[in-house]
């Protein structure tokens, strides 16, 4: 096994919020980056983690990945992920990353060269397609047969979202609440962007498990801590 030196900074990414508050998959992906890493004279600078679609095109879309890029320019390393398709499943915003200034490496395929990551990027894409092609083809196909797809009584599925969503934000309020109430009577935080800054400072998730807090988060976490 190759042996590594110099910085690197970690990216794991979920595709959805179940995975990223469970921490499946992000597991996964830090021992196999670890794994990659283990031997050698190596720094790992940063981690990040995010949750959100692989298919989104635009860094801005992208808080963590921004931040894992910035840091790597700034501490000259190079990003490291678990798989290609963490990093992205659309060949245009995966070679705009190539063609960029920061190196990186995925830890399923180190041998790599830009060439085999444009073109795993190209097959990345395809399939990603492929699926959501197959889905709507099924789903064309039930209709045909006259299945009614949807719910029955949306009213009351509407409904019952309601209370679930509004349950789990009074749950998470009530997990946080101790953090926020102590950064309010220790750091002398004030405004809801002190407020943000100081979570994010502390590696407390948000709701959607990212670790970037906007002032419009601390808000309504506020709301619902007592």
């Amino acid at each position: 096994m190759a042996t590594h030196n110099g910085k690197f900074v970690a990216y794991y990414r979920v595709s959805t919020e179940r995975q990223g508050h469970s921490g499946l998959g992000l597991e996964a992906q830090r021992d196999l980056v670890t794994t990659f890493l283990n031997g050698g004279k190596w720094d790992l600078v940063g981690e990040f983690q995010e949750v959100e679609s692989g298919t989104r095109k635009k860094l801005k879309d992208r808080p963590m990945l921004r931040a894992a890029l910035d840091l790597c320019k700034k501490q000259k390393a190079t990003l490291v992920v678990a798989k290609l398709d963490r990093l992205a499943r659309d060949v245009e915003f995966i070679s705009m990353l190539l063609n960029g200034k920061v190196n990186f490496l995925c830890a399923d395929m180190p041998e790599a060269d830009k060439v085999f990551l444009q073109m795993m990027a190209v097959f990345s894409e395809y399939e990603a397609k492929r699926i959501s092609q197959r889905t709507t083809d099924a789903l064309q196909a039930l209709k045909r047969r006259g299945v009614k797809l949807g719910s029955p009584t949306p009213e009351i599925g509407g409904a019952a979202g309601t209370v679930v969503i509004k349950q789990k934000a009074a749950d998470f309020a009530e997990k946080v609440g101790p953090v926020v109430r102590d950064i309010l009577k220790k750091s002398g935080a004030k405004t809801l962007r002190e407020i943000s800054q100081a979570l994010t400072a502390r590696g407390v998730q948000t709701p959607r498990g990212n670790l970037e807090w906007s002032p419009t988060q601390v808000k309504n976490l506020l709301q619902r801590v007592k």
